[in-house]
């Protein structure tokens, strides 16, 4: 663990494969700046406040598999792209409809990925991943069909050291707290199991995302409101029920609710209203327009419920999700064919804002993968309404350049203080400490242009570099 950590913190010299100016400014003045900024928060503790590692993760402490079960499979920022190469899902590992019990070896998923690695070049899972195979499972080369087992079983051999358990990765990462998604019908009992082993000193905290019982036209809607109510199917009913498992949650720790939409619309409906379109979504006889109407209400009532209980409301919104009907039926959902569409955001939220924009106690965080929406809607509400704050670069944003075009976008309208800090969003646990890295790099490469260019000095680029990191996350999830 103790070699894995010196790695991690640069103790150990670096193989040539990992430039230890990655992402710094290309003149010399402004890298040495930004080399001297980023070394003053690289070891900071990671707090990830929005993620989807799996709890049990850490609860059971098993060992990873091998290479392609840990940075393939269940990555779809890899398998999409190999995917539009022309791989089928299957042979990467994927359990297909059309053919259960057909899923590939892993050295197979293996050598496919090896053969198409210049496939990454220049792309954010590129980047992320030559991080993770140099920088904590010491690959010195580049994958290739030449070296596939080869590579294969080093890793193989890396991840049988107990060090490799995904406890002392949490340890040796540095991360503090972990936010994972989940159910509201979670009973959490990983979190609970994990909260009272006094050998885990880790907070990992539940998230409560409730999109599946709030929108009237997905699949099973009533038959999920029949659980959440326990057969009490009033609209009375559904949100008091929802409310008691927002508590629940709290009580294991949980800081944040998450709602992904592909349209932040807000509607504040009377109560007669809403209980109306609750009852006829309850006997299916919505049309689009009256379950759109419901959704947005619920939303809305999602908000009213985060001024009373203090959960912080995140809003991912612009994702048309499970856009191959095909891929979603063969392969279900997060399979890397979820894609961006436009957003509208003022007008969507002005209901919401109208009653809670103003409160400074109440958290609501938007993310969002229309660029243009940034430094168009979301920027200029957060620097108005005490309420919102900026979102970190997600998905398709959550590359290099386009963190780049972010921080710019966004803080000449915004500043620096109304973001959220960081989230790394990932499915993939050894990503985590890599993707805070690349964040931490380009703040600093960011910050350092300001200094060079006379508009922040060195003193105030430092203070305003640690807040991004540390400060910032703290505050607006009350970490």
């Amino acid at each position: 663990m103790r070699a894995c950590r010196e790695v991690l913190n640069g103790a150990v010299p670096l193989p040539s494969l990992l430039d230890p100016d990655r992402l710094f400014p290309s003149d010399p003045a402004s890298r040495e700046i930004a080399r001297e900024l980023y070394a003053s928060v690289a070891a900071l503790p990671i707090l990830s406040p929005h993620g989807h590692v799996d709890a049990a993760v850490l609860l059971d402490n098993e060992p990873f598999a091998d290479a392609a079960e840990l940075l393939v499979r269940h990555d779809h920022y890899v398998t999409r792209l190999l995917h539009a190469a022309g791989i089928e899902l299957s042979a990467l590992g994927l359990p297909d409809a059309d053919a259960p019990g057909a899923v590939a070896p892993a050295r197979e998923i293996w050598r496919t990925f090896s053969r198409n690695w210049r496939l990454f070049a220049g792309t954010a899972s590129g980047y992320w991943l030559n991080d993770q195979l140099v920088r904590i499972l010491g690959v010195d080369e580049h994958p290739s069909a030449e070296n596939s087992d080869a590579v294969f079983d080093r890793i193989a051999a890396r991840l049988a050291a107990p060090e490799f358990r995904p406890r002392a990765l949490f340890d040796s990462f540095g991360i503090e707290v972990l936010a994972t998604t989940d159910d509201p019908l979670d009973d959490l009992s990983a979190h609970a199991a994990l909260a009272a082993d006094s050998t885990f000193r880790g907070r990992v905290l539940p998230t409560f995302r409730p999109d599946a019982y709030l929108d009237p036209a997905d699949a099973g809607w009533a038959e999920r409101i029949e659980a959440l109510t326990l057969g009490r199917t009033s609209y009375v009913a559904y949100l008091d029920s929802l409310a008691a498992r927002r508590q629940y949650f709290i009580q294991h720790g949980a800081v944040a609710a998450d709602h992904g939409v592909v349209q932040p619309l807000t509607i504040d409906l009377s109560p007669s209203d809403a209980q109306a379109l609750f009852d006829c979504g309850m006997a299916g006889t919505l049309d689009g327009a009256e379950a759109r109407a419901f959704s947005a209400h619920m939303l809305l009532e999602m908000a009213r419920m985060s001024v009373e209980d203090g959960l912080v409301m995140t809003v991912h919104a612009g994702v048309h999700r499970n856009h191959s009907s095909e891929t979603h039926r063969r392969f279900g959902p997060d399979t890397g064919h979820d894609l961006p569409v436009a957003t509208n955001w003022v007008e969507s939220l002005h209901p919401l804002l109208e009653r809670f924009g103003n409160r400074a106690d109440f958290h609501l965080v938007l993310f969002g993968v229309d660029e243009t929406a940034y430094s168009r809607e979301i920027a200029p509400m957060a620097g108005f309404y005490p309420s919102v704050y900026v979102g970190a670069p997600w998905w398709f944003l959550d590359a290099p350049d386009a963190v780049l075009r972010f921080r710019a976008a966004v803080t000449e309208t915004a500043g620096f203080y109304r973001g959220s800090g960081f989230v790394d969003d990932t499915r993939a646990f050894l990503s985590i400490p890599t993707r805070h890295d690349m964040s931490r790099r380009l703040e600093a490469a960011f910050l350092a242009r300001l200094v060079r260019e006379g508009r922040v000095d060195v003193a105030s680029a430092a203070s305003i570099l640690h807040d991004l990191v540390d400060t910032l996350p703290r505050r607006v999830f009350n970490l």
